[in-house]
C-alpha cells in the first residue's frame, strides 16, 4: 500500500511539473528546474556507480551534441534537396533536357554548349511545337501557363494541408523564441508542406523568396528533432536554444554563409544570446553548410554562390555614388514596409477567403510582366550573379548585350523597368498565402538599381574622363566596376527592408567570396540605416509582428519617463488562500480566460502569497475530483508551504499529495511562492527590461507585501501604442502618420478585446495566434 502511494505522489508531481515547464513563460524559474535537473542527475550519478548510470549521465552530456548535429544536417539536406527541385520547376518553364526530364538546363548542358552558346539536348517548348527555339510567343505561353500552375498548386496545398506552412515565418519565429506560443507552426506537416511549397511558389517567378522560409523550415527541423530527446522535450530553456540555432543554420544554408547566420540569429531574432547559444548556433550552421557543400546543388563544389573577382581599387570619388545607393536602400525600405503593411491589411479584410484565386492572378500577372524582361524573366538568384559580374572578366557571359557599350540605353532602360516592377511585384506578393520571403526579392532589386547607377557612372567617366571627379582614374585600365554597385546595391537594399547591419555585411561577403570592398559597403549600410529609421524603426519582420499584435517587444530602448503604475492593471481577478469553494473556482475559470491568477491572504487586505497558473489549477481540479471526491461545496485552500524552498522544492519531491479529504482540501503546496514583483514606482523602462531578459508572463506590483495591480507585455505594447499615436512630430509626417494609424487601430483593437482587462494572461493567446495566422499568415 506504501509503495502505491509513493508512486502516486510521484506520478502527481512528474505530472505538474511537466504542466508548469510547458506553460510557464518565466525564463528563471525555467533556468531553475534545468539546473535542479542537472544537479538531480549529477547526485544519482555519484551515488550509483554502475556502467547503466555511466551510460546514462554520458547520453545526458552527449544530447547537446547529438542533437545540433542531428538538426545541423537536416537543414543542409532539405535546403539542398530544395535549390534542386527549384532550379528545375523554373528551368522547365522555358524547356526540358532530351537526355533526362529530372535535368535542369545547367546539369543536362555540363559542358557541352555548342559554339553559338545553345546546347543541342535543351529543348525549348516551342521546338516541341515545330519552331524554332526563339519563337517569342509561344516561350511567353509555356512560361506563364507553368508558373501560374506552380504558385495556385502551391497556394491549395497551402490551404488545405498546411495553413502555417504559408509567409515567411520570421516574425513568428521571433515571437515562439521570445516565449509566445503558438501550438503545430514548428510541427513536421508544416515544415514537409513548406518545403514542397516553397519550391513551386519560388518557380513560379513571384517576387519572393526562399530565404525568410528557410528559417521557418530550419526551426521545425529543430522542433521535430529535438523533441524526440526527453531533455529538450521537457525543458523550454533548452529548446528555446535549439530553436535560436536552427535559424542560424537556416539563413546559413539559404545564403551559403554559416557566419552570416550566427550573426543574423544574433542580431535579429532573439533577446538574449549566452556563450551556450553562440557556439551551438556556430556548429549547427557550420554542420548544415557542410551537408550543403557535399550535397553541391550550385555545381560549383564552393558554398559561394555568386563568385566574383573584384580586384580593382576603389575610388574616393565612388563614396559620392556609395551614398547615392545608401539613400536609394533606405527610401526601398520605406516604401516597401509601409505600402506592403497596407496591402497586408486589404488582403486580411478582402482576400482572406480566397487565397487560391489570389496568388493565382498574382503569379499570372507577374508571369505576363516579368518575361519581356531579360532582367525578371530568370530566377532571382541567377540573375543577382550576371549583375554581380565583371565585364572584363574572362569567363564573363556577356547576357543579352549587358557588358556592350552601344547596348548602353536599352540596358539601363530595362534595368529601371526591373526595378519598378520588381519592387511594386514585392510589394503586392510578399504576405501572399505562400511560403514567400523578402531578402532575395529585395536584393534583386537592389542589384538592378545598383548596376543601373554603375552603368551610367562607367559611361559617364567614359565619355568625360577629364571631369574633375574622374581624375584618379589611371589611363588605359578600367576604373568603374558596374558590377560592384550592384553588390553594393543588394547589401543596401536587404538592409533597407530587414533593417539589420551586421550581419549583411558577413552575408554579403560570404555570398561573393570577397572583401576588397568591406568599407564601402559598411558606408552604404549605414546611410541606408540611417534613412530607413528617419521613416520608422524596425524592420518589415517587426512591422508584422505589429499588425498581428503578438505580444512581443522590440530590442530597441525607449524613453518614457513614467512608473510601471501608469500601465498597470488594477482590476484583478485573486484567488482568497481560505474559503473559496470548489463551485467558486470552476466559475473563475469558466466566466474568464486568464492564464493565472494571483493568490492573496484575503481580498480585503490583499496580502500577496504567490501566483497560481490556470493549467495547473485546472489539473489539480481534476484530480482531485477523482482521487478526493471532491465537489462543489469542497473548501479550498491555498495556503504556502513554510518550505523555504518554496516552488521548487513542491516540484522536486514527491512529498506532497493534494492534502486534504472531500470537504477541505490544500492547494498550497503547489502555489508559485516567488513570482517577479515590483514596486509601482519603478520606471517602466525596467520593467520592460524585465520582460525582455527574463520572459515573464506577468509581473505583479506590491506595495508593503500588497498587491496593487499586475502588468503584462500587451499593457506596456498598449501604451507603447498610445504614446506613439500620440506624438505631434510623427503625425506631421505623411509615411509615419499612416503607420501611426495602423499602430492606433492595433490599440484601440486590444482596448475593447480586453475592456481594461489583461489579455497576455488570457488562453485566447493561442487562439488568437491560430485565427491572425489563419487569415494574415505572415
Amino acid at each position: 500500500m506504501t509503495n502505491q502511494l509513493n508512486t502516486s505522489h510521484g506520478e502527481l508531481e512528474e505530472e505538474l511539473a511537466q504542466i508548469r515547464r510547458y506553460e510557464d513563460f518565466n525564463w528563471v524559474k525555467d533556468a531553475i528546474l534545468e539546473r535542479y535537473r542537472q544537479s538531480a542527475l549529477e547526485r544519482q550519478n555519484k551515488s550509483d556507480n554502475s556502467w547503466r548510470a555511466w551510460w546514462h549521465m554520458t547520453f545526458e552530456t552527449a544530447q547537446t551534441w547529438i542533437v545540433v548535429s542531428l538538426v545541423g544536417a537536416a537543414v543542409g539536406l532539405n535546403s539542398a534537396l530544395i535549390a534542386i527541385v527549384t532550379d528545375w520547376l523554373s528551368d522547365i518553364k522555358l524547356g526540358y533536357c532530351s537526355t533526362g526530364w529530372w535535368l535542369n538546363q545547367q546539369y543536362c548542358c555540363w559542358e557541352i554548349e555548342a559554339e553559338d552558346g545553345g546546347c543541342e539536348y535543351w529543348i525549348f517548348w516551342s521546338q516541341t511545337m515545330g519552331f524554332g527555339p526563339d519563337v517569342f510567343i509561344v516561350q511567353w505561353l509555356f512560361y506563364v501557363v507553368l508558373a501560374t500552375l506552380f504558385a495556385t498548386t502551391c497556394a491549395y496545398l497551402v490551404k488545405s494541408l498546411a495553413p502555417y506552412a504559408a509567409g515567411s515565418g520570421i516574425s513568428e519565429i521571433k515571437c515562439i523564441i521570445a516565449g509566445f506560443v503558438m501550438k503545430g507552426y514548428l510541427g513536421g506537416w508544416t515544415l514537409l508542406m513548406k518545403s514542397v511549397g516553397l519550391a513551386m511558389a519560388v518557380a513560379s517567378n513571384l517576387s519572393i523568396g526562399k530565404e525568410g522560409p528557410s528559417v521557418h523550415m530550419a526551426c521545425c527541423v529543430g522542433n521535430v528533432i529535438s523533441r524526440s530527446f526527453s531533455k529538450y522535450r521537457t525543458s523550454k530553456a533548452e529548446m528555446r536554444e535549439i530553436l535560436t540555432a536552427s535559424s542560424a543554420a537556416g539563413v546559413a544554408v539559404a545564403f551559403g554563409s554559416p557566419i552570416g547566420g550566427v550573426l543574423f540569429a544574433l542580431e535579429e531574432m532573439t533577446y538574449t544570446f549566452s556563450n551556450r547559444t553562440l557556439w551551438k548556433s556556430f556548429l549547427c550552421a557550420m554542420i548544415a553548410t557542410m551537408v550543403l557543400q557535399a550535397m553541391n546543388p550550385f555545381r560549383t563544389g564552393k558554398l559561394v554562390l555568386f563568385q566574383v573577382s573584384y580586384d580593382r581599387e576603389w575610388h574616393n570619388f565612388e563614396y559620392l555614388f556609395v551614398i547615392v545607393i545608401g539613400i536609394f536602400g533606405g527610401l526601398y525600405g520605406a516604401l516597401v514596409i509601409k505600402y506592403n503593411v497596407l496591402v497586408a491589411q486589404f488582403r486580411k479584410k478582402y482576400l482572406k477567403n480566397h487565397p487560391i484565386s489570389e496568388t493565382a492572378t498574382l503569379a499570372f500577372i507577374t508571369a505576363v510582366v516579368a518575361y519581356p524582361n531579360i532582367f525578371m524573366r530568370l530566377d532571382m538568384t541567377e540573375i543577382m550573379g550576371i549583375l554581380f559580374q565583371e565585364c572584363e572578366s574572362a569567363d564573363t557571359d556577356d547576357y543579352h548585350g549587358l557588358c556592350q557599350q552601344s547596348q548602353l540605353g536599352r540596358i539601363v532602360v530595362l534595368l529601371l523597368i526591373a526595378t519598378m516592377l520588381r519592387t511594386l511585384g514585392t510589394i503586392i506578393s510578399y504576405g501572399c498565402r505562400v511560403p514567400c520571403g523578402i531578402f532575395v526579392p529585395s536584393m534583386a532589386i537592389g542589384a538592378t538599381f545598383g548596376r543601373m547607377v554603375g552603368l551610367l557612372v562607367k559611361s559617364w567617366q567614359d565619355a568625360d574622363p577629364e571631369f574633375f571627379l574622374f581624375s584618379t582614374c589611371k589611363p588605359d585600365v578600367p576604373c568603374i566596376t558596374p558590377g560592384t554597385y550592384a553588390f553594393l546595391g543588394a547589401a543596401a537594399a536587404l538592409c533597407g527592408v530587414m533593417r539589420i547591419t551586421v550581419s549583411v555585411v558577413v552575408i554579403m561577403f560570404e555570398l561573393t567570396g570577397q572583401i576588397t570592398y568591406i568599407l564601402p559597403t559598411m558606408i552604404a549600410l549605414m546611410v541606408t540605416r540611417a534613412v530607413g529609421d528617419r521613416f520608422g524603426s524596425g524592420g518589415i519582420a517587426d512591422r508584422y509582428i505589429r499588425v498581428n499584435g503578438y505580444p512581443f517587444l522590440e530590442k530597441e530602448d525607449h524613453v518614457y519617463g513614467v512608473p510601471v503604475s501608469n500601465v498597470m492593471q488594477r482590476d484583478m481577478t485573486v484567488l482568497a488562500s481560505t474559503g473559496m469553494k470548489f463551485s467558486e473556482l470552476e466559475e473563475i475559470l469558466r466566466t474568464t480566460n486568464y492564464r493565472g491568477f494571483p493568490v492573496v491572504q484575503s481580498e480585503h487586505d490583499k496580502m500577496l502569497l504567490g501566483y497560481m497558473g490556470r493549467s495547473e489549477l485546472l489539473y489539480l481540479i481534476e484530480k482531485a475530483k477523482i482521487r478526493n471526491k471532491a465537489h462543489d461545496s469542497t473548501i479550498v485552500r491555498f495556503i504556502p508551504d513554510e518550505d523555504d524552498s518554496g516552488r521548487l522544492s513542491s516540484i522536486s519531491t514527491t512529498d506532497h499529495i493534494i492534502q486534504g479529504s472531500s470537504d477541505v482540501l490544500d492547494f498550497g503546496p503547489y502555489i508559485d511562492q516567488t513570482p517577479i514583483t515590483v514596486q509601482p514606482r519603478l520606471y517602466l523602462e525596467t520593467v520592460m527590461d524585465m520582460f525582455k531578459q527574463l520572459g515573464p508572463r506577468v509581473i505583479l506590483l506590491e506595495r508593503r507585501g500588497r498587491l496593487v495591480g499586475l502588468v503584462t507585455v500587451k499593457d506596456v505594447l498598449k501604451y507603447m501604442a498610445h504614446v506613439e499615436n500620440s506624438e505631434t512630430p510623427l503625425n506631421n509626417d505623411p509615411i509615419i502618420r499612416d503607420c501611426g494609424d495602423s499602430v492606433a487601430r492595433f490599440a484601440s483593437r486590444l482596448f475593447q478585446r480586453n475592456n481594461n482587462q489583461t489579455n497576455y494572461m488570457r488562453l485566447d493567446n493561442n487562439d488568437e495566434s491560430h485565427e491572425m495566422h489563419t487569415t494574415t499568415p505572415y
